[in-house]
């Protein structure tokens, strides 16, 4: 094969085979044979006499394992529409792609400057041992080695770094061994996705995307050459640190491509003054949206394990959408420190802000966002903050009355005074505000939040079927069927409270709420399929009825400040001790929560409630995110039969 027909295929991005890289046939002066005979010769004697030393090394590894062998590989975190996130590795980040995935240009500049008999050697270069014996033997210590590719991929995979006679010997045997079980495709495969690049970057697909933002298949012979001579100390000749040092060391590789006619001088003056646009240090990037990665890290981990994580190549899908988490952080924090200026929080960085998002169509979470300022604190309140809803939880109640088909949106309750027996005392609840009404409809009691009814018919429909319906909607929180639960005396984190929710914007439908849609390895083999798969665990009337309601709570009872220009449903909820406030609230199209509270749990401001301060909150946020949704109506409970 001429060296024209070398530089024709150099470029090529189909599978190459190595009969391509004949490389003792583009020399030109010395003839294939004469070479490859003398080259094997040379091998075999030294091979011969390492075959004695080999016995004293029988506790060496076994290279058979690399017939399996896979290196560690980065994972990464996507939204929803494959933006990155987050990519995250251990000790090394490497992304492992194919032999044929990789660009002729860096397989010949790669082994023109680190090992050009690589295609005739059989795993040690007798010519370079002798060379580098006399050195060392002149110089009277290890001045200069005679590894050839295959001992550099033996020393970086199973030995120590230390330069000793005896640890040398090692590399050449198990060169040798490693070149019985695998061909010359595979161990070059092998090498370009194991070798340390700088940067903490590993492997040439890595390398290539961090240097100059491309993947490895589509190097120039320019950023193939740079990238090949960072090889032997990438740091130091890394075009990040030192570009005129990364240039120096391009040009050697190419005067060494030329010197063994695998280019023309034509073409490596034409690869040194091509400009090299570069890209940028991207092992150590931080995290977009790291509410949204940690929930996912943490979730992940506890599935896979953190070392599948770190190591594994695994190719996360979110469901969140990433325009839509940046809309709510940016709504967060702006609303953090109106509210503080508005007087709601007694101190500024105590006081938090969390909401949590839901797609009621397929139980997605589409933005989360645990608290105003992440530099600040990474405690996820959306996902980790466990606080009473007070009020926000009466829908769970009303749900459950509704559903048993004694009890409709115009049905009466009592609003008077009332006690149960509760320990060795009364429980007495009482209305925020104080007073009663006296008889009114349930649509009117929870327009207005009236808690007296609220508990009373927790008593009579029985609160243990309250607890199985909110276990149906996927909160996971301990309850306990204590005689205030229908006033929120529970602990639920903001995202279970949008995920039930989400249930009555659909009208009973749900599938598992999940940050996670889709988990796959390096392969493309999927790990975790998180596909919607709705059911039916509400009644249809029953939600629709309750929608109805909610509605209300909108349009003139306590959250008229979330009023938008579209038919919308929630509950406000504010704890006696006001300690906590809440909106949660959805259209056919999102479920969204809203929560406010201090860290230090200390009362807000005095009269905070939730249609007050968080109300508007959620209407900022819904606005912003339906501002090019259609209008959507709510199906009504005529269309269903009544339980």
């Amino acid at each position: 094969m001429s060296g024209n027909t070398i530089r024709q295929n150099r470029n090529q991005k189909t599978q190459v085979p190595m009969q391509l890289f004949r490389f003792v046939q583009a020399v030109g002066k010395v003839t294939a044979s004469t070479l490859l005979g003398t080259t094997l010769l040379g091998s075999s004697v030294v091979a011969g006499g390492l075959v004695g030393l080999a016995i004293s090394f029988r506790n060496l590894p076994d290279v058979r394992v690399l017939r399996s062998y896979m290196p560690t590989e980065t994972s990464h975190i996507y939204d929803i529409n494959g933006e990155l996130l987050l990519s995250i590795h251990d000790e090394a980040n490497r992304e492992v792609i194919p032999f044929e995935d990789i660009s002729n240009n860096l397989k010949l500049a790669v082994l023109a400057i680190e090992d050009s008999h690589f295609l005739v050697h059989q795993g040690i270069n007798p010519g370079a041992v002798i060379r580098a014996a006399l050195a060392n033997l002149e110089s009277g210590e290890t001045v200069e080695g005679a590894s050839t590719l295959t001992m550099q991929l033996v020393k970086n995979l199973f030995l120590t770094p230390e330069r000793e006679f005896s640890r040398k010997v090692a590399e050449a045997v198990l060169a040798i061994r490693l070149e019985q079980i695998l061909d010359k495709n595979e161990l070059l495969e092998l090498y370009l996705n194991q070798v340390y690049w700088g940067h903490n970057l590993y492997g040439a697909e890595t390398a290539a995307q961090s240097y100059f933002n491309k993947s490895a298949r589509d190097l120039t012979l320019a950023e193939a050459a740079m990238m090949a001579g960072l090889i032997q100390s990438p740091e130091s000749y890394s075009p990040f640190t030192d570009y005129q040092l990364a240039k120096r060391q391009q040009a050697i590789v190419l005067n060494r491509m030329v010197a063994l006619k695998w280019i023309t001088p034509e073409e490596a003056q034409e690869a040194r003054e091509q400009p090299i646009r570069l890209g940028n240090i991207s092992s150590f990037s931080s995290s977009i949206s790291p509410y949204v990665t940690g929930a996912v890290v943490d979730e992940l981990t506890e599935r896979f394990g953190r070392e599948t994580l770190s190591k594994g190549g695994m190719r996360v899908q979110t469901t969140v959408d990433l325009s839509t988490q940046r809309m709510a952080e940016q709504t967060v924090k702006d609303w953090h420190t109106r509210l503080f200026n508005q007087g709601l929080y007694r101190d500024f960085e105590q006081g938090q802000l969390a909401l949590a998002a839901v797609d009621p169509r397929t139980n997605f979470v589409k933005a989360i966002v645990g608290g105003y300022d992440y530099t600040q604190s990474q405690f996820n309140r959306a996902t980790q903050a466990q606080r009473q809803p007070g009020s926000a939880f009466k829908p769970l109640v009303y749900y459950t009355a509704f559903a048993t088909g004694n009890y409709g949106p115009e049905s009466i309750v009592s609003d008077t005074q009332v006690s149960y027996p509760d320990g060795d005392g009364l429980y007495t609840p009482r209305n925020y505000g104080g007073g009663f009404s006296g008889a009114v409809s349930i649509r009117k009691a929870i327009e207005v939040s009236l808690n007296i009814p609220a508990v009373t018919l927790g008593q009579e429909i029985g609160l243990n079927r309250v607890i199985e319906v909110s276990r149906l909607l996927g909160i996971e929180s301990p309850i306990d069927p204590v005689i205030s639960l229908p006033l929120g005396s529970v602990d639920l984190t903001p995202l279970e409270m949008a995920g039930a929710f989400a249930s009555f914007a659909s009208n009973g439908w749900r599938s598992d709420t999940t940050l996670i849609a889709q988990v796959t390895d390096s392969k493309g083999n999927v790990m975790l399929d998180n596909t919607p798969r709705p059911r039916l665990v509400l009644d249809p009337w029953a939600t629709a009825a309750l929608t109805d309601t909610l509605q209300g709570v909108i349009n003139q009872g306590t959250a008229t400040s979330a009023k938008l220009d579209r038919p919308a449903a929630g509950k406000t909820g504010t704890t006696s001790s006001q300690r906590d406030i809440w909106f949660v609230g959805y259209v056919p199209q999102l479920s969204v929560a809203v929560w406010a509270g201090h860290d230090n749990n200390v009362p807000l401001s005095y009269g905070a409630t939730g249609g007050g301060f968080v109300a508007p909150v959620w209407r900022d946020f819904m606005q912003k995110y339906l501002a090019d949704e259609p209008v959507e109506n709510f199906r009504s409970p005529a269309e269903f039969d009544r339980p």
